[in-house]
């Protein structure tokens, strides 16, 4: 029997809220001095984050902040990141075991990564006194159900009480509770301490019948009903972008006429990763950030960023095949090259068949920036904290930074060309790469480069230093507290 209690936040859906949910009951449990940690035990995501024992999902990382804990790989024990061609990178406590097909993760690996969620938990148990776990995508998939380690797994080896999220955003939120209810195994559907509504619009009042008469058929109460609102989490997943040229922070206050703001554009490459980088400028007022397809033209940008990507070589060869590199080539703004975005904007990459799904061993890069990329299997996980020489897109910032690396290959120069940090990152008049994530999270380099694209694009406008947002996780734990039924869940 596990030393501490612990809450599943399970979903009927991906992107029903699970995430905010989850790190409103934390940030809540440890203001009150409760020892609280996150958990998730195998989570899919292109977005990750380092921890000093390796790789988690950026969803734990945001939870185990809001808990006020330090971030650690037991918070998610196995992680999968999709790469393309069916496959993805399995990583197990924080080390990335073998690129694979599903097939292969359930055949090959699945009982080792039970064992790593377990243990994982096991030793998280018995140093708080609540785990909050979440789930992954819908806890209702009866096809995997026998290998649901994220859900059934969990809900049954740490004795959890259920909170089951839905989102009545898309419609048909009590079908989809009422349906994911009667396909639950039985010892699951007796855990099941009741729901939680999300991203709800509109008069509570006309949706009370409704709550009245799904307690009545399925005996679970309804704990809450939380409006629509975005307290700035990073998000997990691609599901979570907005629509191509949609706004990064729907509803983000400009603080300046949407004339004047500028349009920072990022290409929505196939396998985009960590595309939370961007978050931090789109929720800067007088900024938006547009994610536009890779055969737009890039007339109306005032700046390009290139994300980060889960397979570089594929994503560089998509652009090329869209025209993308010509129009990039012939842009006169700031450009900047985040990790996988840095390395297609070099001369050239080698050992690209490590990497890429094809065989191709060198293939040429945008020739934005005079270096080269050579992959290898080794891969850098690291938190990272460096000085700021501004250059490029970023002069006139200086001081520390902090970030985190994660990535495969080293990027080297070819010729003498400026650095933003030393000995890491290189930089012209226009362009700058880097493998800093988490770069423009960074007052100095974020304020930096919205001052230089201003300038650019010969703008009178300024923006405000900060980032127009409250706490993000005060803000998730408001939304918990004033519109979940916590007493009711033994929370309080």
């Amino acid at each position: 029997m596990p030393d501490a209690r612990t809450v599943l936040v399970a979903g009927t859906a991906s992107h029903v809220g699970k995430s905010t949910i989850a790190a409103g009951i934390c940030r809540y449990l440890a203001d009150r001095s409760v020892s609280v940690a996150p958990y998730k035990a195998q989570n899919m995501s292109t977005n990750a984050r380092a921890t000093p024992g390796g790789e988690i999902g950026v969803s734990q990382y945001v939870q185990a902040r809001a808990a006020r804990v330090p971030p650690t790989t037991d918070h998610n024990p196995v992680l999968l990141k999709p790469r393309g061609d069916g496959e993805s990178q399995l990583i197990v406590d924080g080390q990335a075991v073998a690129d694979l097909s599903a097939g292969q993760y359930y055949d090959e690996h699945w009982d080792d990564a039970l064992t790593a969620a377990r243990e994982a938990h096991r030793r998280l148990a018995a140093a708080h006194d609540v785990i909050v776990a979440e789930g992954a995508g819908s806890i209702a998939e009866i096809n995997l159900h026998d290998r649901d380690l994220a859900n059934v797994e969990t809900a049954r080896f740490a004795d959890a009480d259920v909170l089951l999220v839905a989102d009545i955003e898309r419609g048909g939120v009590f079908a989809s509770l009422v349906g994911t209810l009667a396909l639950l195994p039985a010892d699951l559907r007796e855990r099941v301490a009741g729901a939680v509504i999300t991203k709800f619009r509109g008069d509570r009042s006309l949706l009370a019948p409704g709550v009245d008469e799904f307690e009545d058929r399925t005996g679970v109460p309804v704990l809450g009903v939380v409006p629509y609102d975005d307290p700035g989490l990073p998000e997990e997943d691609s599901v979570a972008l907005p629509p191509v040229g949609g706004r990064a922070v729907e509803g983000a206050d400009d603080g300046v006429a949407d004339a004047d703001a500028i349009t920072v554009a990022v290409p929505r490459v196939p396998h985009i990763s960590n595309f939370t980088d961007l978050q931090p400028l789109a929720a800067t007022p007088g900024v938006r950030v547009a994610y536009v397809p890779l055969s737009a033209s890039l007339a109306d940008a005032d700046a390009v960023v290139l994300p980060g990507s889960k397979n570089t070589v594929d994503d560089l060869l998509a652009l090329r095949e869209a025209g993308f590199d010509a129009a990039l080539s012939a842009f006169d703004g700031p450009i900047v090259g985040l990790c996988g975005g840095y390395q297609m904007l070099g001369e050239r990459i080698t050992n690209a068949d490590i990497e890429g799904t094809g065989d191709s061993e060198t293939v040429a890069g945008l020739g934005l920036l005079p270096v080269e990329t050579a992959f290898s299997p080794d891969k850098t996980v690291e938190r990272v904290s460096r000085r700021l020489d501004g250059v490029g897109p970023l002069a006139g910032a200086t001081g520390v930074v902090e970030g985190y690396e994660i990535h495969m290959g080293e990027t080297e120069p070819l010729d003498d060309i400026d650095r933003p940090f030393p000995s890491s990152g290189a930089a012209t008049d226009d362009v700058l790469g880097t493998y800093l994530h988490d770069l423009f999270a960074n007052d100095e380099a974020r304020t930096a480069f919205v001052k230089n694209t201003l300038d650019a694009a010969g703008s009178d406008v300024r923006v405000d230093r900060g980032r127009g947002r409250d706490d993000p996780y005060d803000r998730a734990e408001a939304l918990v507290t004033d519109h979940v039924d916590l007493e009711s869940l033994g929370l309080r």
